[in-house]
């Protein structure tokens, strides 16, 4: 039986951070699915290194050392995307050659720049052959053969623009009435979309976030709100991160010029062209009107109070803004616990584990 391995050995991981610090780059939601989800469906095989299974190992080496009975693996790095040129090459038991054009992450800001085309590729994938649920004759459609409703997805009263991209509504999501979508913009299974929002491309919103005021060119991974007014542009938000009423940030600069973002890996700051905006790790938050500044970095489980523009770097488990108050580890896991409950769950102790490490 066949089963990929994801190898990090094409990308350091750090260089990924604030995101690959509580998650396998693999494991990055870009387009509609994660970067795993796509290889599985393109290749339709299973991953054999699952998140449950190996914590943040080189896990490639671990795996082939203990093997899996006779396995057939089909080795694969976690930071490339599946393209037709990449997936032709893939063979057992090696390394895919990289040789010309690929589509692949190596720093946070290139999940943003690359979401356009990754929600195109997976809206293809994952509707091809399939009819779209029904849509309510309330809503207004331009190009509805781009537009893809799941079951349960729940819609009226709004207006959904196709025709710079596909629209895709997951399975059991909520658009409320007055809201405007232009593709390319995925919805996916459990979110909500409050009334009167403005998302334009190119737009994710993951599974059960909650999202409201104006988003675009954005991606929110899962279980997140930005459930207010306020602008997010240019960003990437992490799990379980909730972005307060009012809460803006800034993806361009006045004058135009580079954004740049410091990369600790590489001690140096590096450019992402002239739009950046908010990079925010898992399980953080931000206080009512929040004005983040171009290109910057919110680490894991942060608190973020600021007055005026914060400041470019948050550090994992900061209280405010300037990294100098710690957000107390013991305080944080039951603040997190209290969030999960609003959507029915509860912290883990896998999470509790990776929080406690993140902390020391």
């Amino acid at each position: 039986m066949q089963k990929i391995i994801f190898t990090e050995e094409y990308c350091k991981r750090e260089n990924l951070y604030p995101f690959t610090y509580t998650r396998h780059i693999q494991d990055v939601r870009i387009g509609i699915l994660t970067i795993r989800e796509k290889w599985e469906r393109v290749l339709k095989i299973a991953s054999a290194n699952k998140w449950e299974d190996y914590y943040l190992d080189d896990y490639t080496s671990v795996k082939i050392e203990k093997g899996i009975g006779k396995d057939n693996y089909l080795l694969i790095h976690a930071n490339v995307l599946p393209t037709k040129a990449i997936i032709s090459k893939v063979k057992i038991n090696k390394f895919v050659d990289y040789k010309g054009d690929i589509k692949a992450i190596y720093y946070p800001w290139h999940i943003v720049q690359l979401n356009d085309w990754a929600l195109r590729e997976d809206f293809v994938l994952i509707t091809a052959g399939r009819k779209s649920k029904s849509i309510s004759k309330t809503n207004k459609l331009i190009n509805p053969s781009q537009i893809f409703l799941e079951a349960g997805a729940n819609l009226e009263h709004c207006i959904l623009n196709a025709t710079e991209g596909p629209i895709y509504i997951g399975k059991n999501a909520i658009i409320m009435e007055g809201s405007m979508l232009r593709g390319p913009v995925a919805v996916c299974d459990g979110a909500v979309v409050k009334m009167g929002t403005k998302i334009y491309g190119a737009t994710t919103i993951g599974p059960f976030c909650t999202v409201g005021g104006e988003i675009k060119n954005s991606i929110l991974f899962g279980y997140s709100n930005k459930a207010h007014d306020g602008y997010l542009g240019d960003s990437v938000v992490g799990t379980w991160c909730n972005l307060g009423a009012g809460t803006s940030n800034s993806n361009i600069k006045n004058n135009v010029s580079e954004v740049k973002y410091w990369v600790d890996a590489d001690k140096k700051e590096i450019s992402a062209g002239n739009k950046g905006g908010l990079m925010m790790g898992d399980y953080s938050k931000s206080a009512i009107n929040t004005s983040f500044n171009t290109g910057t970095i919110v680490g894991v489980c942060c608190n973020v109070v600021a007055v005026g523009l914060t400041p470019k770097i948050v550090p994992n488990f900061s209280w405010g803004a300037d990294g100098i108050r710690k957000y107390k580890l013991k305080k944080a896991l039951l603040d997190i616990d209290r969030w999960k409950k609003l959507k029915g769950l509860v912290i883990t102790k896998r999470e509790k584990q990776i929080l406690t490490d993140i902390c020391k």
